[in-house]
């Protein structure tokens, strides 16, 4: 069990967990998950850990067929600039490795943001906190949990 999965326990919404046999010489991790799990692109997110320029982090799932607009996700979370966070910051944050990055289950819960395109599906797939391992649940039940704001980013 991961803290992403015990989190969706206790929270008692429905979710499916997923898993492939993740390939140590790939690092794109969520591209990776769709060709394994032949799963539709634009409903599998990443979660990327990003820093404002006060030093805040904030978490951004976008699709991984996507690249996170910047200036459009400053504008949202009402930054000045947001950059990709260090990768010693993302773990002592989150409690996650790179490509294992979930939303839920955090060590310190992030302010989220979450791409609207998830609002076009009744489900959507996010990292439940190791590479290979994918969470199935809908994009209601996760704006719930993370206490999500949606916007285009």
């Amino acid at each position: 069990m991961t803290p992403a999965i015990n989190a969706l326990i206790k929270s008692k919404v429905t979710y499916n967990v997923l898993s492939y046999e993740h390939d140590s010489n790939n690092t794109q991790f969520g591209l990776e998950a769709v060709d394994k799990l032949k799963l539709n692109a634009p409903q599998v997110f990443k979660t990327l850990v990003l820093e404002c320029n006060d030093k805040t982090l904030i978490a951004a799932l976008t699709p991984v067929s996507q690249q996170v607009n910047v200036k459009q996700l400053a504008k949202l979370c009402g930054c000045k600039k947001v950059m990709m966070a260090d990768v010693k910051k993302v773990q002592a944050s989150t409690g996650y490795i790179l490509g294992g990055v979930s939303p839920l289950g955090q060590k310190r819960t992030l302010k989220t943001y979450i791409h609207n395109s998830a609002h076009n599906f009744d489900t959507i797939y996010v990292s439940a906190g190791r590479r290979g391992l994918e969470i199935a649940l809908s994009p209601h039940d996760l704006i719930t949990l993370t206490h999500a704001s949606c916007g285009e980013f």
